[in-house]
Parts: C-alpha cells; structure tokens; sequence
C-alpha cells in the first residue's frame, strides 16, 4: 500500500478490514483534494475559488435510511421509533464487512479529526472514504488536529463512507438502496449509498446527543452561539426559516458556531469546525459572511452556475432546494478561536409563526422553557414545499429532533437544571407573521426583530413592564426601544380580537395534541406551561 500524507506511523487500515489498498491519502489539505476532485472530474472550481459537486441521487439526509444499531448498550436508554429505527446487531457485522470489503483494493481518502473544541470533552474520530470531497467536507467540518496530533492519533470512533456502495434490502436488512447506521457499542457509522455529505457530519452529532449526555452529564444543543464584546454569551434555537443564521450572524459579536453546541458547567463550546450553510436565495447583502465565507477550501453543494459561466446562481433550485456550502470556521472574519464561550445570559427561541398568534418577542420562565424546547414550533408557508398551500404546524422536538436519541425529556429537564443554577433569560421571537395568519397580516418586519433581540442582549427589557398571554402565558414587554408599543402584543394588531382568539386557540391546540405524544414522560412544571385551551380538543 502506498501512503501520502500525514499519518499514525502505526494506524493501519487493514485493523478495519480494509485489505491492498491501492493507495491511501492521509490527512491531505483541502487545496491538495480539491485537485484531486478536478482531476477525477467530480467537481469544478467556481468564481470564488470554491469547488462545486454534485452529490448525486440524494441532495439531503435521508431519514427513514438512518438507523442505530439495538443491542445491550442501546436497548434501554434509546427513544426507538420513527426516529430512531433498530437495527439488528448481527446484520450491522455483515453490512460493514460488505462496507470494508468494497473500500479494499482501491484508493482511499482518510481523514483524522475531532469533535468539541472543549478538550475536556473532545472525541476523536477517523473518516475512511471513497471521494476526496467527503474528506474535504470533514476537514471542513470537524475540528483539525495539530500534525504533532495526527502523528499520534487513536480514533475513539471510526466513520466508513462508501457513495458507490448500495446495500441489498433483502439481505442487508436496510429499506433501500442507502443507509447510514450508528452502533454505539462498536464506535463505527456506516454510511453508502449516498454522497450527501451532511450524513457523516450529523452521524457524528446523533453520536454527541448520546455520549455527552449520559456519560459526560453535558448537554447538547442544536442552536448556534455568539458572544458579546463583555463576553456575554447567547444560544439561538430555530428550525429553517426562522432567522436563526441571520439573528446569530451578528457583526457586532463573534460567532462561537452555528449549529451544534455543548453546555457544560464550564460554559458553551462548538462541537465543529467549520459551517454547513444554506445558499438558496443567498446573496451578500443579506448573508456578507456566508457569501465572503464560499473562497477557496469551500465546498458548494448540488448548486447551477449562470448559463456560460461557473458564477453561482444561487436563486435557482434546479437540483435542490438544499443547497449548501460547507466552510472551515476561520472564513468567518470574527468566529472566535477556540470556539467556545461562557455560561450563557440569554437563549433566544425563534419560530416563524404563519399564523400570527405568538407575541414578537415574550419572556419564559422554566417551565415554560422546557415546555417550548420539547415542541420546537415554527410553521411553514405556502411555496416552501410542494403541496403546501396554506401555513402548517412544524414541531421538532428540541429544534432537532431527528438527531435525538434519547427522549426528548431528557435533553429539557437537563435545559431546565441549567435555567435555574444560572438564572438565564429565555425568549420566544415570533419572526413570521403579524397583523393577521399568512395571507391576510403582514411578515414581522427584520428591523424590529433585531432591535428586539439587541434590547434583550443589553438588558433594556429587564426593567419594562410585562402583560401576561391569555392562551400561552408568555409574558410580553409592553414596550421595547426602536419597536412600536402595539406591535409588542399581537392580538392588537390583528383587525377584529375575535378572529384572533379563534386562530389562537387553534394554534393552542396544536400545540396540545403535538405534546400528547411526551406527556408519560413530562414532570408537572412542564405539563402546567402547556397553553390554555378552552374547548376540548
């Protein structure tokens, strides 16, 4: 076997049952395998250096393909179901050696890293893969080791990405042709099938959703970070299309990270090293760090170019809807180095409510906090699927649910033990609809959201005066600087308090029947901050 790179003098792959390795590139730099994407014709280079793949027939996770291995370690302590699907012990011993059997006899790209950029808590990881891009995108995304490090490296958990490789339902005992599987016991993910990318980064975020948790008594979040010039520190929850990535984004403070984090008695850390961002609709006037950050040793994702150029035309979605670029963390002018920060001061939950219930901004207290956590609420509008056509509810619990394995209970009474050791203010920031439910009020307008958002960071809503929600309970400031006193309470602004009682109180509902589903597992101080619903559902 020949060897480039930088490598453990004594790793060797055959350990993994991967046997005559043609050649094997260890620990290459992004230029050296971006030219070897070029060179294998399985990318270009665009305008801004970046280079741009295709990941072929899957464009985004896959997440009836992804399963988790049951066995004595799992049995108990994973939340099994929709989410996570049981995979039998014997048949994940016969797929890997399928997995290695088919990485053998060819040239591999292997890639040594880590997560968590608190090394209090830091787990290392070894990535063996049949394209240079999904090592590409791993250098991007986890954190680097030193060469020093790399010298010495002993992975605690092994990834195995084979795009080429599809699986036989019938004998594998997978549900197509793709898959990616954890099993915990072994320390190994599987992945084949599909080049997506976001499956080796998000097999490695299920992994930290169980390990920190249980064993290291930290607890995970699927939020971005940032840090104030005082070195205050402020956690954003949101789905997609909620403004997290723009609220978080802010110039004025460094960015810890914008995706994954640990909260640990020492304070907030980033699990990665780099960003994985949306580009659809991207520009730099609404997003100048994601867009100065696509330079060379980004990877642009399943994006056109304008017709005759290889500029990206980021308004189109010929491929996908999912388009993405993924970008080591220092292409971020201000990201903070290491990526981690103090205890947080505030916690922000942003949902983008169509229907035009929920307050602007409100305060939570505890109960109510870990009531909002485990629904993870935000709707979606009419053109952002197909076959929608009116607002729809969305609820993920912990604003992440498909990357939970343990029961989403666990992840809030851990939130709930925090708010209150450190006294943490929590807000719910409505960034949708005012006025009236989509089609009728009016998106609430970015200005306000900032200027609430920047209110609540400096402490100018400490002071104010509250009123109390009739359905949900949320305390709203009755005024906040730069924002309109009657924008502060939504049923206000709505043309007749009668149309917005019914629509809140359909809202409530939802929010009701969504949370049956955790009830059996809910303490009282949860089950008492569900909204007030007046007729029964």
């Amino acid at each position: 076997m020949k060897v480039i790179g930088i490598k453990n003098p004594s790793a060797d792959l055959s350990t993994l049952g991967i046997k005559d390795i043609k050649t094997a590139y260890w620990n290459l730099d992004s230029e050296k395998l971006s030219d070897h994407v070029i060179e294998q014709q399985e990318g270009v280079i665009s305008s801004s250096g970046a280079i741009a793949i295709n990941t072929g027939e899957f464009t985004g996770r896959s997440p009836k393909d992804r399963f988790v291995v049951k066995d004595n370690l799992t049995e108990n302590t994973v939340d099994w179901g929709a989410i996570n699907i049981p995979f039998d012990a014997d048949k994940f011993d016969s797929l890997y050696t399928k997995v290695a059997n088919y990485l053998s006899n060819r040239n591999l790209y292997v890639r040594d890293a880590y997560a968590c950029a608190d090394d209090n808590y830091r787990l290392s990881l070894r990535l063996v893969a049949e394209k240079p891009w999904s090592t590409m995108f791993a250098n991007n995304m986890f954190l680097r080791p030193s060469e020093d490090e790399i010298n010495n490296a002993n992975p605690e958990w092994t990834i195995l990405c084979a795009p080429g490789l599809k699986a036989d339902a019938k004998i594998d005992g997978t549900r197509q042709h793709n898959f990616a599987i954890i099993n915990f016991s072994k320390k190994k993910i599987i992945i084949g099938g599909t080049g997506y990318t976001g499956e080796i980064k998000k097999g490695i975020f299920s992994v930290l959703n169980y390990v920190l948790p249980t064993e290291r008594k930290v607890l995970s979040m699927h939020c971005s970070a940032n840090q104030g010039v005082d070195g205050d520190v402020a956690i954003f929850f949101g789905l997609s299309g909620t403004g997290k990535t723009t609220l978080s984004a802010d110039e004025n403070r460094s960015l810890i990270g914008d995706d994954e984090h640990g909260w640990s008695d020492e304070g907030v850390f980033n699990f990665e090293g780099g960003c994985y961002a949306k580009c659809i609709d991207l520009s730099e006037e609404k997003e100048p760090q994601i867009f100065r950050a696509i330079k060379p040793g980004a990877i642009l994702e399943n994006i056109v170019f304008k017709p005759g150029t290889n500029e990206p035309d980021f308004m189109r979605d010929d491929i996908t809807q999912n388009t993405r670029v993924s970008y080591p963390i220092y292409h971020i002018d201000n990201a903070l180095e290491p990526s981690k920060g103090g205890i947080p001061k505030n916690i922000f939950f942003l949902t983008c409510d169509a229907f035009g219930v929920l307050p602007p901004i409100s305060k939570l207290d505890v109960g109510q906090a870990m009531y909002h956590f485990i629904s993870g609420y935000t709707a979606k509008v009419a053109g952002t699927e197909a076959g929608i056509t009116e607002p729809k509810t969305v609820f993920s619990a912990c604003f992440g649910a498909p990357f939970l394995p343990l029961h989403p209970t666990y992840y809030a009474d851990m939130l709930g033990e925090r708010l209150r050791k450190y006294d943490v203010n929590v807000w719910l920031v409505n960034t949708g609809w005012t006025g009236g439910a989509y089609g009728e009020g009016s998106r609430m307008k970015l200005s306000y959201t900032r200027a609430m958002v920047s209110a609540a960071l400096e402490g100018k809503l400490n002071t104010v005066e509250y009123q109390k929600h009739p359905v949900f309970g949320l305390q709203m400031p009755v005024s906040c600087p730069q924002v309109p006193d009657e924008v502060l309470n939504p049923r206000k602004t709505w043309k007749t308090t009668t149309a917005y009682d019914q629509k809140a109180e359909e809202l409530a509902k939802a929010f009701v029947k969504n949370f049956e589903q955790f009830a059996d597992k809910a303490n009282d101080e949860i089950l008492a901050a569900a909204p007030n619903v007046t007729q029964k559902i």
